[in-house]
């Protein structure tokens, strides 16, 4: 039976191969693995195993999570919000979660900052940049993603970190690096041209990017974080209703 540390550690593989393959270096790379809809002994079992960063999608389920696995005794794990947020959902997300991918409105992030407890460090944020212009998909156009970033950039409970996208998969690896790339040049854009409202603009470093089924052309095109759930986890059980 092939157990979460085993799939862990094939994934970890993948990476080292990826960067190995695009003259990077493999520490340039974090995993994040995305452990929404499996339980606390998941994320404990993943823990045991060396891994620290989680990603969830599912607000009220994750804080849930966050709390079990804490009381579990494991306080040294950072938690990643990678879903969409409603508004009546801001608060939890600001005095639960350590980083944030997925800020795509100015009044969200406001709300974080607002929200963010005082003895807590700035949340840490990367705008959801639509960028392949998908219907369905939330983040904020690529054009307009210098304003956002200029406005999150100026809240004080907030520190801006990067860009995160999830473009429609292709069955192509180089249309999907070449996606993947379009991100990437928009963060370089973004880091030149925000110089002047960003304390420390060697932090805008994070290009939150690639899944399971195309980490190898998102690591190409520059990510410097990639969200992998099934291929760490599992194949997951869909939610019979959608929460934010």
């Amino acid at each position: 039976m092939t157990t979460i540390s085993d799939k862990l550690q094939q994934v970890l593989c993948r990476i080292q191969q990826a960067c190995a393959a695009a003259g990077r270096d493999a520490q340039a790379v974090r995993l994040l693995a995305v452990s929404k809809t499996f339980g606390a002994d998941a994320v404990l079992d993943a823990a045991a195993a060396g891994q620290r960063a989680f990603g969830e999608n599912y607000i009220q389920e994750a804080v849930d999570k966050i709390q079990a696995v804490r009381a579990a005794g494991r306080n040294d794990l950072e938690w990643h919000c990678i879903g969409p947020i409603q508004s009546n959902k801001t608060r939890l997300v600001a005095e639960h979660f350590d980083w944030v991918h997925s800020v795509d409105r100015a009044r969200t992030a406001e709300r974080l900052s607002a929200q963010r407890p005082a003895g807590l460090a700035p949340l840490q944020v990367c705008l959801q940049v639509n960028i392949d212009g998908g219907p369905t998909k939330s983040g904020v156009a690529p054009d307009e993603a210098e304003a956002l970033a200029r406005a999150v950039a100026a809240l004080p409970g907030l520190r801006l970190r990067g860009l995160m996208s999830i473009p429609e998969p292709l069955d192509d690896a180089v249309a999907m690096q070449a996606v993947h790339a379009r991100l990437a040049a928009l963060h370089a854009q973004l880091r030149d041209r925000l110089q002047d409202v960003l304390p420390e603009p060697e932090a805008f470093d994070t290009l939150s990017m690639g899944m399971t089924a195309d980490l190898e052309a998102a690591i190409a095109a520059g990510s410097t974080m990639v969200r992998v759930g099934t291929g760490i986890f599992g194949g997951r059980t869909p939610r019979p209703v959608a929460e934010g």
